[in-house]
């Protein structure tokens, strides 16, 4: 049972271990689960037997109690919490999981940030470097884009993955689940002219670092950042971003929602249908300021 903290700290780096290497959850979730619960486990005294559901209600007041937590934080936590309640209770360390019946905070809906063609356009084109860091860093922007990968599916890939003649990759996502997603001429293109210049390595990965080794979502994030600032654009980039530009220019050009949902790895149809909403938004504001016949009916009811 878990009555002391070596114990509980035993499970924890068990959970940890699953949720990176078989859920194959993203290094930013999987560091914000683990001091999330090691959170929890200092409120809760590693005393985890005597947690039930009035515990765990009791946390999240507690939590909704703190002005530093908004209601995205506290879900993120409530959903660590858990997770590895559920991971406890598979694996037979608990009889029972208290956490079935905790619920998290509602979120506001919050539409996904996203890039123009242009501004997509204007960040690949300012990764113009020859020598083999350049070459790489426009790969994978391109990768990014052309197929909507998660920054910690791009850093997993390997050579083996990448079909050049097909113009296919084979994806890892969320819960280790195997996707093929095509990709565009110019992220194969760039993919290829990085592999010609890239260091011999023994490491089956395709994006390396400077020390020969796999490439890490935090450099990826800062690499996008980089040219983003290059390009002289403003807004914040990361790596998701992409992924949403990705999605949200799919479905501008007239791509069905079912196709996008799988090439995103999503596994609810729901979580896709975010992106609709960001095109429908787009287009209401665009027949709003170039529409006489709008523009001319809102003036006649104008008091």
């Amino acid at each position: 049972m878990l009555k002391d903290k070596k114990t509980v700290s035993s499970c924890l780096k068990e959970f940890i271990n699953y949720i990176k290497y078989q859920r194959n959850y993203s290094s930013h979730t999987v560091s914000a689960y683990r001091a999330d619960l090691e959170q929890f486990f200092s409120f809760a005294g590693y005393d985890i037997d005597s947690v039930d559901i009035d515990f765990l209600r009791k946390y999240l007041f507690h939590l909704k109690l703190n002005k530093n937590y908004g209601s995205r934080s506290i879900s993120r936590k409530i959903a660590a919490i858990k997770s590895f309640f559920k991971f406890l209770a598979k694996r037979g360390y608990i009889k029972k999981n208290p956490a079935l019946l905790i619920c998290s905070p509602r979120l506001p809906e919050r539409l996904p940030s996203f890039l123009t063609y242009k501004e997509v356009e204007n960040i690949l084109e300012s990764a113009n470097g020859k020598d083999e860091a350049g070459l790489r860093d426009r790969a994978i922007m391109e990768l990014l884009y052309s197929s909507g990968l998660r920054v910690g599916e791009l850093v997993s890939l390997k050579i083996e993955d990448i079909n050049i003649p097909e113009g296919t990759v084979k994806v890892r996502g969320k819960g280790n689940k195997e996707r093929i997603v095509p990709i565009g001429s110019y992220a194969l293109n760039s993919i290829f002219e990085y592999l010609k210049k890239r260091s011999i390595a023994r490491t089956p990965f395709i994006f390396l670092n400077k020390k020969g080794g796999r490439i890490t979502s935090r450099s990826v994030e800062r690499i996008v950042n980089k040219y983003a600032k290059l390009a002289g654009i403003s807004k914040k980039v990361t790596p998701h971003v992409f992924r949403h530009s990705f999605a949200t220019h799919l479905l501008d050009r007239g791509a069905d929602l079912r196709t996008v949902q799988e090439m995103l790895g999503h596994s609810d149809i729901v979580t896709t249908q975010i992106y609709t909403h960001v095109t429908v938004q787009r287009l209401k504001q665009l027949y709003e300021k170039h529409s006489p016949r709008y523009s001319d009916f809102i003036d006649k009811i104008e008091p």
